[in-house]
């Protein structure tokens, strides 16, 4: 979902990196999934790229509930 939402917001990796103060492959690893955030990384994210965080898991929440129901 991150990643929709910087290609929404019309950033590449690198843009995102640069508002981050980070490398691109920090931006890159944390989207293929080799590297877990931490909640205030995510929060530094979000800010970035203009989200709602509130709004954002409320998206996550739900599109978990749909792809895994037991959970």
């Amino acid at each position: 979902m991150l990643v929709e939402a910087r290609m929404s917001s019309g950033l590449l990796q690198a843009d995102l990196a640069d508002k981050l103060r980070k490398t691109q492959s920090f931006v890159s690893k944390y989207e293929r999934g080799e590297r877990r955030l931490d909640f205030p990384e995510f929060i530094t994210i979000a800010d970035a790229l203009g989200l709602d965080v509130f709004a954002f898991i409320e998206k996550y929440r739900l599109r978990i509930a749909k792809d895994h129901p037991m959970i």
